[in-house]
Formats: structure tokens, sequence, C-alpha cells
């Protein structure tokens, strides 16, 4: 697995600058938070560099094996290893969860190899069982239209069981704990640490700390105007909790003085 490195990232929407020149670089097996006050561009962030079109990036690269993924298509960032579980996920009536997860596999194995046949249907089933009980997941889910008619809770499982189907290199968590129970948190939480290790970057992008009680991140960060302005360990999430953001923009504000 490559690391991704953001270099100096400007974008923009509807001619209204976002992101500023933000730097990142997430490594093999790291999971890095980032947090920060309503408009400072965390989901900006997760939108461009997965190739969103409403969102237009105007200066800086994003490398991950090699390449500048910034230049490619939302399916071929997808067929690299990155993975996008979104803030809002939309709902597709007439597809099931089978159905689209099958598809999704099928797209990417193709783009490695153009001569692979597919998975094998029973080999897809017994993939998808093993990560819906890793999810505590009903089998029924599997049958039912994606999202269509979801709970809160159940669209951002069934975000995740993307996620586990797909086994990405690096996941991008828009706000994946908006709108959750304690249950549903726990659980979302427990299929993403299942995916931990050597191979499996994340960014979780999060308002709150509850859900790194759960998913313990490597790196903190906090995003003020578009850049991220402090990096720190789990502990700054937790100062956070406590003082608000009004000591950062303070900080903030005397350098940028």
């Amino acid at each position: 697995m490559s690391e991704l490195v953001i270099k100096n990232l400007h974008v923009g929407i509807e001619d209204n600058e976002i992101l500023k020149g933000l730097e990142l670089t997430v490594r093999p097996g790291e999971i890095h938070a980032i947090m920060g006050p309503n408009g400072t561009g965390k989901s900006t962030l997760a939108y461009a560099l997965m190739g969103h079109p409403n969102y237009e990036v105007t200066d800086g690269e994003a490398m991950f094996k090699g390449e500048n993924i910034l230049e490619m298509d939302p399916d071929e960032r997808s067929h690299q290893g990155i993975f996008l579980a979104f803030q809002y996920p939309v709902a597709i009536p007439g597809v099931t969860v089978a159905n689209f997860l099958r598809t999704a596999i099928n797209a990417r194995r193709k783009a490695e190899d153009p001569e692979d046949k597919g998975i094998s249907i029973p080999e897809f089933r017994t993939l998808l069982k093993e990560r819906m009980d890793l999810l505590k997941m009903d089998h029924s889910f599997a049958a039912r239209y994606l999202n269509d008619g979801f709970s809160g809770g159940e669209k951002k499982r069934a975000e995740i069981l993307q996620m586990a189907t797909l086994k990405p290199e690096i996941a991008i968590l828009d706000e994946t704990d908006s709108g959750l129970d304690i249950d549903a948190l726990r659980i979302v939480s427990e299929g993403v640490n299942a995916l931990r290790g050597p191979d499996f970057g994340a960014v979780v992008i999060t308002h709150y700390q509850r859900i790194l009680n759960y998913i313990q991140p490597d790196f903190v960060h906090i995003m003020l105007d578009g850049r991220i302005v402090e990096s720190g360990g789990p502990e700054l999430a937790l100062l956070l909790e406590e003082q608000g953001y009004d000591w950062v923009r303070e900080k903030y504000s005397a350098v940028t003085a």
C-alpha cells in the first residue's frame, strides 16, 4: 500500500475558495481524525478527493501509488483503493444491497484485469455473509434496495458494509457518526476496527469525540479556514471536548496576524 500525500490543496465551489493550501499525509496503517467547526472545509476535502464534480481543484495534488488522483475520474480513484463513506448516503430504489456490492467488486476486478470474469455467486455469497456477520447485520438486509427506506443507522451500516466488502486501502469517513445512537455507533466502529491493519488507512471526519472513543486515532487534526492548523495525538480531541475551538481560533489568528 502507498501513502496518500496531499500537498497545497486548493478547492472551491461556485467561485468560493474553501480549501486554502491543505496539507496531509496518511501512511499505511494510520487512522487520522479531522475535526473542526462547521464550514471549515472538512466535507469539501472528502468530496474533492473522490472527484465530486461540483468541487473545483484550483491548485495542489493528492498523490497515491505514485499518481495524482485528482486527475482521475471518480471510478478510477475507487479502483485505486480509495473509498468514501458518505455523510448522507443516497437511496437507490430497485438495486439491492447484494447486487450493488457484487457489481462494485466486479468493476474493481475488471479494472485490475480486463479478462477477469468476475466473482462467482457462491464466492460472493460467502464473502457477503462473512462481512454482514462482522457488522452484526441480518442476512435479509442484502435483499433490500440500497438505502431505500433505511433508518439513519442502517444507512451508515450499509456504508461500512460496502467498505468491509470492497476492502479499500484508504477510507474516508465523512461524519459517519452523525445521527447514530450508541449501539449503532459501537457496531459501525467495530466494523472499522476489524479492518485496521498495515494495509488499511483511514481519515475519520467528525465533530465529536465520542466516535474516537471507539475508533482510536493515531493522529488528530483541527481544520480552520480551509487549512489544518493544529495536529496532535488522541489527547487533542479530548482537549477540544473540554475547551471547544476558541483557543484554536485565538492561536491561529495570532499566527496569521
